[in-house]
């Protein structure tokens, strides 16, 4: 009797493994007519000129301008996609120098006026390099998809490549870069 159980449970198992050995190429039957297909359209939201460049205008009184790129994530039949990765990246990068910023700790007087206790300057970050781009989105439930990015003022004249990077559902990677003038 214990003999035709164990035949018995390792057919079980046997079928099992092949079942699983042949059926997983990533795929079902259902979904081998599925297209792979993302479609992303970026919108720079910025003039472009002749040659294919964009210009963003930077700010002279601040140290920073920033700036919103926005965009679209579709499926091949032009449904929005949530929750696609998409990851950015800009050519150009700036330095911290030895403070960061600082922290004045305030609190009201008697007479109920603002009172400046105490200045604390956050240092130590000397040579840390900061991106210009954020470096990843997740579009939302509309397949919308939105990134900033900052130049500094030091960078005027220059320009930014910023690139975008996504993949479809065989993880081909697609990758669009767009030229930056920072007037």
């Amino acid at each position: 009797m214990l003999k035709v159980k164990e035949g018995m449970l390792k057919r079980v198992i046997g079928l099992l493994l092949s079942l699983v050995l042949f059926s997983c190429d990533g795929r079902n039957a259902l979904s081998s007519n599925v297209k792979d297909e993302i479609n992303v359209i970026i919108d720079m939201r910025l003039p472009i000129d002749a040659n294919g460049y964009y210009h963003l205008e930077l700010e002279r009184n601040n140290w920073q301008t920033l700036h919103r790129v926005s965009g679209s994530v579709f499926d091949y039949d032009n449904y929005p996609i949530e929750n696609c990765y998409i990851q950015w990246e800009s050519n150009l990068y700036w330095y911290l120098g030895d403070t960061l910023g600082y922290i004045i700790n305030r609190h009201f007087s008697d007479q109920g006026q603002y009172v400046s206790i105490d200045t604390s300057y956050i240092v130590g970050f000397t040579g840390i390099e900061v991106p210009t781009s954020n470096m990843v989105s997740y579009s939302n439930r509309y397949g919308e998809i939105n990134n900033m990015i900052a130049p500094v003022r030091s960078m005027i004249g220059d320009t930014l490549v910023l690139s975008v990077y996504w993949s479809d559902y065989n993880y081909d990677v697609s990758i669009e870069k767009y030229g930056i003038v920072l007037d």
